[in-house]
């Protein structure tokens, strides 16, 4: 389910597009050798007389699939935004055949397979035999039965997590440094062993792989796996907590040597040893300021059962200081889900009880400690069996799957599972977190932005402390993600002005359309000026001034199209306004790298005339970069032409082209070239369009068609 903050509807409602990717047909079978000698070592373990061999095979689902295999999803995990073409997430899925793919959203509410890494993971064992670690050959036949046990396990993923976007260093075949983003994957196998993936960005597909290491953990039945990752005077740490389903938990370091700025730990971290039996089923990492050493700080929690187990892990000039502790007391059943919020460091929990708890961590002098709070859930959730919680990447929304519980003591027949959204901010903290955004894009803020647009629809106006430390912020500083935010809360409230249309537009109206004419009966009908004096047209007319100040000489309050009127010319502004700075980016891009007089995707000559062309505007920067831009032409124009009649397409407008036949094509948003192909994209709230990159583009073209929409920040699909 994705969250879009709808510009375009009225609706107050959540806007919800749900989408759903298939498993496929097929079972997943791994492999663990020759097939031949496969089917002759289950057959000789299926007939074995030991009964410790033959019944441990035959209640294996992983290694004798025929006893019955679970087909849905068993985990999945989003990676961090901007891995895929369009800057958007990837989806790692793990089904319950141990089946781990890679999924990508490259259309429209539409899902692609990129990769199969169960498969790729398979073949690399198979090349180099299944060796033990260390590179030596298995000792053992295949048809022993912990031989074949140990080839199903070191390949059957129990988790995966993402890691953070990191950059590397590629040496080309000039000696040129070249950087270039990846991102990783690990991958927690059944015995134990940590499978790294690095991938290129954009992941597209095999080819995007750039390498696989198999790290042992030495952690017996392991169950979740968290990244952490630490950042020390510009330096930053990572590594892999590994937890148990015996108890204990520990990080484990992971050699990043060609990641720039990365370090790793020189060994591993124990922060739970002992081997309780408590099962460890969830674990985050939260990065924090400790405002009482005013230093990083990495927080880890993890659940444990009813309990909450924390670490404060702290770097000092002594070396790494780990504080631990439980949290008893919080619910009285084991707790199913964990989550943690990005941005404050809270964690939620939720138990079979039906509860939900807040933890705020609140750091002192030694450690930390939590203050608990209980979350109020609305009347339908509250008393409902929950299966898990998520909160949404700026913690504006929490959601909760539940189901019906016991009725009278006994389990329901069927039960239906539904997903609730509560709110965990209000309106004017999510308004004041906009303003005060680092990351400067509408996208990835789109939980905050849409409690301020329910706030402008209900409310049917914009927050007056909104809108005025956002005039001085414009003001002051005249950021392009500022006037982005104002367009928005500007076309929410245009929204909001709109009256519904009281009959349905499909409905056929019942009015009379003849046509009266003058001299006929009734003395001309609608508009002929001759109807009887005492209906419309005998009755006094007020003054113009008393209609223009209401009947009692007060100033009357200005109508919705008027309104509407006003906030309209206030888009077309913004608009404008962002679209000249775009431009002014394209154009220092063109200015960059164009050496000489060539003709490019991009037209020049007619962006240099739109922006000289408004004498109003006095914008000195841009008046010089299209002196310099002019000189490197050599007046040489490069136009553009119809693909239908070869006529010119004069630059006009910046959204659309015209030729002197008539035809129109839309215009590039990215690089405002006419879109004369049949496939193009749109943008994700249906603001804007842009064409594909071709072949023949530079690569700081292509670097230009990869950017957000400059009205909204939203990728284009």
């Amino acid at each position: 389910m994705e969250l879009v903050c709808d510009i375009n509807s009225s609706n107050q409602d959540l806007v919800l597009h749900r989408t759903s990717i298939p498993l496929p047909e097929k079972i997943c079978e791994l492999k663990v050798g020759p097939v031949e000698e496969l089917s002759k070592a289950k057959a000789k373990l299926s007939s074995s007389s030991d009964p410790t061999v033959s019944q441990v095979f035959m209640a294996d689902t992983v290694i004798n699939p025929t006893v019955g295999i679970h087909r849905g999803v068993k985990y999945t995990s989003w990676s961090p935004l901007g891995c895929d073409g369009s800057n958007r997430c990837l989806l790692a899925s793990l089904s319950l055949d141990h089946r781990l793919t890679i999924h990508g959203s490259q259309k429209r509410l539409q899902w692609t397979t990129l990769v199969d890494l169960t498969q790729l993971y398979g073949e690399s064992l198979e090349k180099r035999g299944y060796s033990l670690h260390g590179g030596e050959a298995p000792k053992a036949p295949l048809s022993d039965l912990a031989e074949l046990r140990r080839r199903f396990s070191m390949q059957a993923p129990v988790r995966m997590e993402w890691s953070s976007v990191c950059t590397t260093q590629h040496i080309q075949t000039d000696n040129k440094c070249e950087e270039l983003n990846t991102v990783l994957l690990a991958v927690l196998m059944e015995n134990g062993d940590l499978v790294v993936w690095q991938f290129s960005l954009p992941l597209q597909g095999k080819d995007s792989v750039l390498s696989c290491n198999t790290i042992p953990s030495g952690v017996s039945s392991p169950s979740v796996l968290a990244w952490w990752e630490y950042e020390h005077s510009g330096r930053k740490m990572s590594g892999l907590i590994v937890g148990s389903a015996t108890g204990p938990i520990r990080i484990l370091p992971v050699n990043l040597k060609a990641v720039k700025g990365y370090f790793t730990l020189r060994q591993p971290v124990v922060l739970w040893q002992d081997d309780d039996h408590i099962p460890c089923h969830g674990i985050k990492c939260v990065s924090l300021q400790h405002p009482v050493h005013k230093c990083n700080c990495s927080l880890v929690v993890a659940a444990r059962g009813p309990y909450v187990f924390w670490c404060l892990l702290v770097i000092s000039k002594a070396g790494l200081n780990v504080h631990n502790s439980h949290i008893t007391g919080l619910h009285s059943l084991p707790i199913v889900s964990m989550t943690a919020a990005r941005q404050g460091g809270s964690v939620y929990t939720c138990s079979l009880d039906g509860t939900v708890k807040k933890l705020t961590p609140i750091f002192t002098q030694v450690a930390v400690t939590f203050k608990q709070e209980e979350v109020a859930l609305p009347e339908g959730v509250a008393g409902r069996r929950l299966h898990g919680l998520a909160v949404s990447p700026n913690g504006a929304y929490v959601s909760l799957v539940s189901a019906e519980g016991m009725a009278d003591g006994c389990h329901p027949v069927t039960r239906t599972y539904q997903v609730h959204f509560v709110t965990l901010k209000t309106a004017e903290g999510a308004a004041a977190e906009l303003l005060r955004s680092p990351g400067h894009s509408l996208f990835k803020q789109a939980d905050t932005l849409d409690l301020v647009r329910w706030t402008v629809l209900r409310e049917k106006r914009i927050p007056r402390r909104l809108q005025e430390e956002l005039e001085e912020q414009i003001q002051a500083t005249g950021a392009t993600y500022l006037l982005r935010l104002k367009l928005f809360l500007l076309r929410v409230l245009y929204q909001s002005l709109r009256t519904a249309p009281v009959d349905p537009r499909w409905k056929p109206t019942h009015e009379d359309s003849k046509v009266f004419v003058a001299g006929e009966e009734g003395g001309g009908g609608r508009g002929g000026g001759g109807g009887p004096a005492g209906e419309h047209g005998g009755e006094e007319q007020e003054p113009a001034e008393t209609q223009q100040r209401g009947g009692e000489g007060k100033p009357r309050e200005r109508s919705a199209e008027e309104k509407m009127e006003e906030v309209q010319g206030w888009i077309k502004d913004l608009e404008t306004r962002l679209i000249n700075e775009h431009m002014k980016r394209v154009l220092g891009e063109v200015f960059l790298h164009m050496g000489r007089t060539e003709n490019t995707s991009i037209p020049t000559s007619g962006l240099c005339a739109y922006l000289s062309s408004d004498p109003s505007q006095e914008d000195r920067p841009a008046k010089v970069l299209v002196g310099h831009i002019q000189k490197k032409m050599h007046k040489q124009t490069f136009p553009e032409y119809c693909s239908l009649c070869k006529e010119v397409l004069p630059f006009t407008d910046p959204g659309h082209a015209t030729c002197s036949n008539g035809h129109m094509w839309l215009r590039c948003v990215l690089s405002y070239r006419a879109c004369q192909s049949v496939t193009y994209r749109r943008c994700l709230l249906q603001d804007s369009v842009a064409r594909l990159p071709a072949p023949e583009d530079p690569d700081w073209i292509q670097r230009i068609l990869l950017g957000p929409c400059p009205f909204c920040d939203s990728p284009l699909l």
